[in-house]
C-alpha cells in the first residue's frame, strides 16, 4: 500500500505544529512526517517527529556525520518514547560553523551501527540522482543495501522519465520514498541546478501549477508501482501545493 509523506522543517516548535495543523486539517491522504535534521535549530529530527506522533507515522533524519563513535546513540531513547520505528539515515553535510563537531562516519557505517544497536528500526538510506554517474550511484545503493538498509528516500524529481530510469535499476522489493518538491522562482531554480545539479525537464516552469501537476503524477507513478511518496514544501504553503492531491 502506497504511504504518502510530508516533509516538514522544524524551524520553530511553534511553526511546526503548525503545518502539522494544517497537513491534518486538509492533507487527509499524508500517513507519515518526514522531518531533515539541522543542528542549527534546537528541534533536532527526533524532537520534531514526537509533535506528529500518534496521529503520523514519524520518520526523523538521522546525519551520520554527528554520531559521535564512542558514545551512545543520542537519538535512541527519544525514538523508543514515542514509539518511532523508521529513520533516514543521511551523511550530511559539513556544518557552515565550524565549531560545530563532526565525525568521519559516513551513512553505510551509521547504517551498520544503527541496525546494530536499534535492530528493531527500519533503516532508510538515500538517493541522489544529480551527484554521479548512474553507475556509480548503483554502486552506492547497493552498498548500503549490504549495510542493512531496507529501501530509499530520493532527492526530489523533476522528470518522470529520470524516475523510470532509477526504477529499474533498484532489486524488487526494495521499498523507494520518490520525492517531489516546490521550486517556484527562478532563485530556486537556480539554486537546485548549482547546488544540487538537479535535472530538470526542457518545460519545467517554476510556477505552483507546474509544480501541483508534477506532484500529481508522481503520487500516481509511485502507487502504480506499490510504492511511497512524499513532498518537500520548500517555501510554499503546504496545502496551497498539495491541497487536493493528497
Amino acid at each position: 500500500m502506497t504511504r504518502v509523506s510530508i516533509e516538514l522543517v522544524p524551524r520553530s516548535r511553534s511553526g511546526l505544529r503548525a503545518e502539522l495543523a494544517a497537513v491534518a486539517e486538509h492533507l487527509p491522504g499524508a500517513d507519515t512526517i518526514n522531518i531533515p535534521d539541522f543542528p542549527r535549530f534546537s528541534t533536532r529530527s527526533w524532537h520534531g517527529c514526537a509533535f506528529a506522533r500518534p496521529r503520523y507515522r514519524a520518520i526523523p533524519h538521522i546525519r551520520a556525520v554527528d554520531l559521535n563513535p564512542h558514545e551512545p546513540l543520542p537519538m535512541a531513547a527519544q525514538l523508543n518514547e514515542h514509539g518511532i520505528d523508521e529513520v533516514i539515515v543521511i551523511t550530511g553535510d559539513a556544518p557552515s560553523d565550524m565549531r560545530a563537531r563532526v565525525y568521519n562516519v559516513d551513512a553505510e557505517q551509521a547504517i551498520r551501527r544503527i541496525r546494530r544497536e536499534l535492530p528493531h528500526l527500519k533503516v532508510y538510506a538515500g538517493l541522489d540522482p544529480y551527484r554521479q554517474s548512474l553507475a556509480r550511484e548503483q554502486d552506492y545503493l547497493e552498498r548500503k543495501l549490504e549495510a542493512g538498509a531496507c529501501g530509499f528516500f530520493t532527492q526530489p524529481f523533476f522528470d518522470l522519465r529520470l524516475m523510470d530510469t532509477y526504477a529499474d535499476l533498484l532489486p524488487e522489493g526494495v521499498e523507494v520514498w520518490w520525492g517531489a518538491t516546490s521550486v517556484t522562482s527562478e532563485g530556486s531554480l537556480g539554486y537546485w541546478r548549482t547546488r544540487n545539479h538537479a535535472v530538470f525537464p526542457r518545460q519545467f516552469q517554476p510556477t505552483l501549477e507546474w509544480n501541483r501537476r508534477f506532484a500529481a503524477e508522481l503520487l500516481t507513478f509511485a502507487r502504480e508501482r506499490g510504492q511511497h511518496a512524499y513532498f518537500m514544501p520548500i517555501k510554499a504553503d503546504v496545502v496551497e501545493y498539495l491541497g487536493g492531491i493528497v
